[in-house]
């Protein structure tokens, strides 16, 4: 359940809430796969980190949402928000095939399983298609430990992705976007992940070895992106 804000810069974001749904591994995939896809110069909103105070839940009347701002004081995640913004409609947009490519290559690189019909999470804004809520991506780090490896998905759920039919150009983007995120880029990306959403996790011995997990999946990913173009590639000519 997120909410529209207004920051002490004056700036309106939409607020994911740490202590929402899946809790802070939540904002971490919304984190970086943003991150990933303004790297990439996806058309994702500005992110920002935002401070929650417990103290605005004294005058929050609704008990659950004044539960939901006490379990969410300190540090949560922020997005731009876009006044006016509509849900993308295939039927009033159509994005060239070099976008459309380029964004179904995204989503199968981070395993972003939320850009289906049913739910696209795109908006248009000013005439421009945008990129939210990827909460859902990563999927696996929510039961992963060192020993899993999940470079090397081919994400087979890419067959129900909202722009799968208009992504002709998938291996075309592919060289592009592999070079664009070298390893001191994404390196750079998951040291942004603040230290108070890095629960201790069973599956890694500290904090530290939890964050070069991200690191490594991504790296191995871009190596290893052939698995998933191929994927997305043979997925859309089996629904031609």
């Amino acid at each position: 359940m997120p909410a529209i804000i207004e920051a002490d810069d004056d700036g309106l974001y939409v607020l994911k809430f740490r202590g929402a749904g899946q809790g802070p591994k939540a904002l971490i995939a919304e984190l970086l796969a943003g991150e990933i896809g303004r790297l990439m110069g996806l058309p994702v909103p500005e992110i920002v980190f935002v401070r929650l105070s417990v103290e605005l839940a004294r005058t929050e009347p609704d008990p659950e949402i004044q539960s939901l701002i006490q379990a969410s004081a300190g540090l949560n995640i922020g997005l731009d928000y876009l006044p006016g913004s509509v849900t993308f409609d295939p039927l009033v947009f159509v994005p060239d095939a070099q976008l459309a490519s380029a964004i179904v290559w995204f989503d199968a690189f981070v395993c972003n399983v939320d850009r289906t019909a049913r739910n696209v999470n795109m908006l248009i804004w000013h005439r421009r298609l945008w990129l939210i809520d990827h909460g859902a991506a990563l999927y696996f780090h929510h039961a992963w430990n060192h020993r899993d490896q999940p470079a090397g998905n081919p994400f087979e759920l890419i067959k129900d992705h909202a722009l799968l039919k208009q992504a002709t150009a998938l291996a075309e983007v592919d060289a592009r976007m592999t070079s664009l995120l070298t390893a001191e880029k994404l390196r750079s990306i998951v040291r942004l992940i603040p230290d108070s959403w890095l629960a201790d996790d069973s599956g890694f011995a500290n904090k530290a070895a939890l964050r070069e997990a991200y690191l490594n999946y991504f790296t191995l990913r871009v190596h290893s992106s052939q698995v998933f173009v191929q994927e997305a590639i043979r997925a859309r000519s089996s629904h031609l």
